[in-house]
């Protein structure tokens, strides 16, 4: 006999998240249905042929199945505030997330990563760091492999999880060993009415967990009520805290006085990634481990893709791929994380979808370190407004064009930083096509 909906439950959203939840709910015999109200989901021709049995509802949401549902279990690109979804919640059906179906069955420990910005190299430097002293650790989350996929395989020593402010709305029973908020700035605020209501969803993460992690120099990240911390910042730590250290004119990651290694031992440049190697080191001596064990693992740590990330050497002018900086917090850490680094000025190509974002913090970066700034996409006019006459200003009507006149802009000595400060869905599928089309443009640039 057909199950109805009233017995199932009713998975919101076929991407990635959602394919991940409908798995994990076979593999555990729960019987569930999908719904999704674009006409064409991303996951829609895997998961029929995953599943070719399990009904999927396409198009406006249909209120009479999410009303008779057992529970929601509602992917992080879909607002609870959506108005089925919401009416849905009125009625008394449950409305949880996959990070909350992932914190009912979890028995490993959990270490859970959110920030506006750096997240994602923070949780796989935490992951490389821990695995380099032979501790079984599985990365996932907003990153990579979604959680409950990770749940599938054998239990391992430690889960680390990116968590988005999506993704922690709908959680509520994560007791994580170790969690933090790496820092705060404007995003997402055509979801959220107010800064302070993205800051509520991002402190969730510090419910129910045993340390917190800290930055010292951001009190947005700091829990509304003081437990269990440990700080990091780019100050001169106390005792049992980590920051930066002069000696003799050189730059040391300290853990309080004693000094662990010199910055130009790393291989990932500029301030704004200190500060990851420090919230890294911070997060893993949250759990017990010795820091000084994690080093060698630290002192080869690249970074990632897309994350001020070196593309080339061309003409004596550097070229960086920072598609990743999807917001105005990301691109401040990347002008003043690469212009403090370097001898020239930065050619700075930014623009694309702003998600109603307050350009303001750029102009103080910009002023400093940008000789001329090529803007492109849909809000490059809302950019050129707030930059004003602070640097020079050239518009780019594609990529390729932007490419090709920061070429032209840049001196010896000099940096180009793709860090666009927006999203990339105005001109490109995501953040990563943005990133390796600038890379292949890059690269062709240099073999003309």
């Amino acid at each position: 006999m057909k199950q109805t909906a009233s017995q199932q439950t009713v998975v919101v959203g076929l991407g990635k998240t959602g394919l991940s939840c409908a798995r994990f709910l076979h593999a555990k015999q729960e019987p569930f249905i999908v719904i999704d109200n674009r006409n064409d989901p991303p996951e829609l021709d895997q998961f029929k042929q995953i599943f070719p049995n399990v009904p999927v509802y396409l198009g406006e949401f249909d209120s009479k199945v999410l009303q008779t549902a057992k529970q929601l279990i509602v992917s992080p690109g879909v607002s609870l505030k959506e108005k089925a979804i919401a009416q849905a919640i009125t009625q008394g059906i449950p409305a949880i997330g996959d990070i909350e179906l992932f914190a009912r069955h979890v028995k490993s420990p959990v270490i859970a990563i959110t920030g506006s910005n750096a997240k994602s190299t923070v949780t796989t430097l935490v992951g490389q760091l821990l695995q380099s002293i032979g501790l079984k650790v599985a990365v996932g989350g907003n990153l990579g492999i979604p959680a409950l996929d990770l749940l599938l395989d054998h239990a391992p020593d430690y889960f680390v999880l990116e968590l988005s402010s999506f993704q922690l709305e709908e959680t509520f029973s994560l007791a994580p060993k170790v969690a933090t908020i790496l820092n705060v700035s404007p995003d997402h605020m055509d979801r959220y009415q107010t800064l302070d209501d993205y800051i509520a969803a991002k402190q969730r993460v510090y419910h129910q967990s045993g340390q917190q992690v800290i930055n010292r120099q951001d009190h947005n990240t700091h829990p509304c009520q003081v437990t269990n911390l440990i700080s990091f910042g780019l100050d001169a730590p106390c005792d049992n805290q980590f920051g930066l250290r002069d000696d003799h004119g050189e730059t040391m990651l300290c853990l309080g006085k004693t000094p662990l290694l010199s910055s130009k031992e790393l291989l990932i440049k500029g301030q704004h990634n200190w500060a990851n190697a420090l919230a890294a080191l911070a997060i893993c001596h949250a759990t017990g481990v010795s820091v000084f064990e994690l080093l060698p693992a630290l002192k080869n740590f690249s970074g990632l893709s897309h994350r001020c990330e070196f593309v080339a050497e061309h003409q004596q002018v550097s070229w960086y791929n920072d598609s990743k900086g999807t917001n105005v917090g990301a691109a401040v850490a990347a002008l003043l994380g690469l212009g403090s680094a370097i001898s020239g000025k930065l050619i700075w190509i930014a623009g694309g979808v702003g998600k109603n974002a307050d350009f303001s913090p750029l102009k103080m970066p910009a002023k400093k370190y940008v000789r001329t700034a090529v803007l492109i996409g849909q809000d490059a006019k809302l950019i050129e407004e707030t930059l004003q006459t602070d640097v020079e200003i050239v518009h780019a009507n594609s990529l390729k064009e932007a490419v090709e006149e920061a070429a032209k802009a840049a001196k010896p000595h000099d940096a180009v930083l793709l860090s666009p400060a927006c999203a990339s869905f105005d001109m490109f599928k995501n953040f990563e096509h943005r990133g390796e089309a600038f890379k292949n443009l890059v690269h062709c640039l240099k073999h003309e």
